[in-house]
């Protein structure tokens, strides 16, 4: 039996798709910080994605690029191997000092988060080649694409790199935005679709996340 032509307005079937998992106390007060800090967390679908994507491939190594307030965190952290550590990168200490309460109210153990301060650029390279199960990506936009380099080179066979803002609130799409944080996201869209170790997919959740999987 075929459906009639929907009538609901994309913006209702939108706030459904996030609505979906709705957020706990610990991820609200999380990303209430993020918001006074101005580092915006991930869309609560990202977040449940993130947490599908760590789940589904049993992650015990995870590398975050960004650690912002925690959001993206707890998500990722409530996914992986009861065992999993988490491995974040931020410039900025009141992010990670901010995060750490995150994880402290979600009564993650210590030994889990392996938090970095620091350029990731600079951090990156003194990672382990092939030692993760997945990289997630919500940084610096303009850096995108040097990101999806060391991304790759850091996950195992099998494994998955995220990129968060993938749709930068419709700007990708529109060829008047030139500025560098949007062509960033342009070109590392481009790199990881002509990419023949990538699986990739571009899923419209939250401002949109780019995945793809590395096959070998």
């Amino acid at each position: 039996m075929t459906p009639e032509t929907p009538t609901t307005s994309a913006s209702a079937v939108r706030d459904y798709v996030e609505d979906y998992l709705a957020e706990d106390e610990v991820l609200a007060a999380a990303r209430a910080r993020g918001r006074e800090l101005g580092c915006m967390p991930i869309a609560p679908s990202g977040g449940s994605a993130l947490r599908f994507l760590a789940a589904a491939l049993q992650a015990r190594v995870v590398v975050e690029i960004g650690t912002g307030a925690g959001v993206s965190g707890v998500w990722l952290l409530r996914g992986m191997a009861a065992d999993g550590v988490l491995t974040s990168i931020d410039l900025e200490p009141e992010h990670q000092r901010a995060a750490r309460r995150a994880f402290v109210a979600a009564g993650i153990s210590p030994g889990r988060t392996r938090l970095i301060l620091g350029q990731a650029l600079d951090v990156l390279p003194r990672l382990t080649d092939g030692g993760y199960d997945l990289v997630f990506v919500d940084a610096a936009k303009a850096e995108y694409p040097r990101y999806l380099e060391e991304g790759v080179r850091l996950l195992r066979p099998g494994g998955v790199i995220a990129f968060d803002n993938a749709l930068w609130h419709g700007r990708v799409v529109d060829p008047a935005y030139k500025d560098p944080d949007t062509n960033g996201l342009r070109e590392v869209a481009r790199l990881v679709r002509a990419d023949e170790r990538l699986v990739p997919v571009l899923l419209p959740l939250g401002d949109g996340l780019l995945l793809a999987a590395k096959t070998g």
